[in-house]
C-alpha cells in the first residue's frame, strides 16, 4: 500500500485520537512500522511508553491490529477520492511547505478544493463570533480589498469575523481558505452550507480530522495552529480580552509571523483583545495599505504610478474626496462638510467609489482608500 493509504488507515481508526497518532508514530518511526507491529509489540508501547492521561487502552490495541484488510483500506481509500476529497499526508510532496516546519504539524490533511501553494501570499483574518457590525464591515473591507491584490485568505469559517472575511475576499475574485474543527465532510455552522460550497470553487478548505469528526469544542484550538502554520501574518479584527482568536496570535507568535490588530474604542467590549494586542506590540492598522506595504516592499510606488495615470477628478468629487479620511463618515455628516444636496452627493459617492478612492463600509458610512 501506498504511504498515503496506510495515513489514511491510521488516522481512521476509532478512537485513535491525533495524540495517540503522535506517539505511536514516534515510537514506531514510521506509519509502516505501526501497521507492521505485532499486538505483543502495542502491549509494550501501552506498558512502557504511553502516560496514564493518554489512556491508551487494550481495546485501541485490538482495533490497530484487527483494521488491516489491504483490500478494505484501498476499497475506502478510492471512495473518499470519489467522493471530491482528497488526501495529503506530510511525506507527499503536494503537502504545504509553509505547515510542514511547524511544530506538532498536522500528519495528514483533507482537502476539498484546492491546496495553499507555495508561492502564495496568505494572510490570515480572525476574530470575534458575535461580531458588531462595524467589526463586520471591517472584515469584509479588508479581506476584499487584500484578495484584490492577490493576498489569499485564511480563516476558519466559523460564524462572525470569519464567515465576513471569507465572504469579503469571495466578493472581490480573491481566493479564500476555509480551516474546519471537523471532518471535512462536515459544514459548521450549518448555516454556511453556501460559503462552505464556495470556497471549494475559490479557494479550499482543509482538515486534519477525518471525515465524520464531530465538532468538538476541543478541536477548534488546534485547528488554529494551522490557521497560523500556513499564512504569513494574522490580522485581528475584533476581540475580547479573552477571546479564542488570541489562541491563533500565539500561535503565530511562537511561528514568528506578523501580528496586525484593527484598534477600537477602549469602552468596546470586544475591542478589548485588540487594544492589548497594540500595546503589546502587535501592528495597527487603520487601512489595507498598512499590509500591503509590508508584504510587497514596491507597493507604494505601483500606488503612485496608479494615481499618477488615473483620471483627474471632477470639481464636485474633488470636493467630496476632501471631505472623507480613514475614519467613517455618514452620508449626511459629508453632505453638511460639502453642503450638497443628498442626491447630488450620492450621485459623487457613487462615481468616487466606481473610481476605486473610496467605499461605502457600512450603510451610508464611507472612507477613503489611500
Amino acid at each position: 500500500m501506498t504511504k498515503d493509504e496506510l495515513y489514511y488507515w491510521l488516522l481512521n481508526l476509532q478512537n485513535i485520537g491525533l495524540k495517540k497518532v503522535e506517539l505511536l508514530l514516534r515510537t514506531f518511526g514510521s506509519v509502516e512500522a505501526v501497521y507492521e507491529a505485532s499486538a505483543e509489540e502495542f502491549e509494550v508501547f501501552r506498558r512502557e511508553c504511553c502516560p496514564v492521561t493518554l489512556r491508551f487502552s487494550t481495546q485501541d490495541i485490538h482495533t490497530l491490529c484487527t483494521n488491516r484488510n489491504p483490500e478494505i483500506i484501498k476499497e475506502r481509500y478510492a471512495k473518499l477520492r470519489k467522493s471530491g476529497i482528497y488526501f495529503v499526508s506530510k511525506e507527499d510532496e503536494r503537502y504545504p511547505e509553509q505547515l510542514r516546519n511547524i511544530y506538532d504539524a498536522p500528519h495528514a490533511l483533507f482537502v476539498k478544493g484546492r491546496l495553499p501553494q507555495k508561492e502564495e501570499k496568505l494572510l490570515a483574518i480572525v476574530g470575534a463570533r458575535e461580531c458588531t457590525p462595524y467589526g463586520r464591515e471591517m472584515a469584509k473591507y479588508f479581506a476584499g480589498a487584500l484578495a484584490k491584490e492577490g493576498i489569499g485568505i485564511i480563516s476558519g469559517l466559523a460564524r462572525g469575523i470569519d464567515t465576513h472575511a471569507h465572504e469579503g475576499a469571495l466578493s472581490s475574485g480573491g481566493i479564500t481558505y476555509g480551516i474546519l474543527g471537523c471532518g471535512i465532510d462536515i459544514c459548521y455552522p450549518k448555516e454556511n452550507f453556501n460559503l462552505y460550497m464556495q470556497l471549494q470553487k475559490q479557494g479550499g478548505i482543509l482538515s486534519e480530522y477525518a471525515p465524520g469528526t464531530s465538532p468538538l469544542a476541543g478541536n477548534f484550538p488546534m485547528r488554529n495552529r494551522i490557521i497560523s502554520g500556513l499564512c504569513s501574518a494574522i490580522l485581528v479584527i475584533e476581540a475580547k480580552e479573552k477571546s479564542g482568536s488570541l489562541i491563533t496570535v500565539d500561535y503565530g507568535l511562537e511561528h514568528g509571523k506578523d501580528i496586525y490588530a484593527l484598534p477600537g474604542k477602549p469602552t468596546d467590549l470586544l475591542s478589548g483583545g485588540c487594544n492589548n494586542l497594540i500595546k503589546m506590540g502587535a501592528k495597527l492598522v487603520t487601512t489595507p495599505k498598512d499590509i500591503l506595504e509590508d508584504i510587497f516592499p514596491n507597493y507604494k510606488q505601483r500606488i503612485h504610478d496608479f494615481k499618477k495615470n488615473n483620471k483627474i477628478l471632477e470639481l464636485k468629487e474633488k470636493i467630496v474626496y476632501a471631505s472623507l479620511c480613514l475614519e467613517p463618515k455618514h452620508i449626511e455628516e459629508i453632505a453638511l462638510l460639502t453642503g450638497m444636496t443628498i442626491d447630488v452627493l450620492v450621485e459623487q459617492l457613487l462615481a468616487l467609489e466606481l473610481k476605486g478612492y473610496i467605499k461605502q463600509i457600512m450603510r451610508n458610512y464611507y472612507i477613503v482608500i489611500e
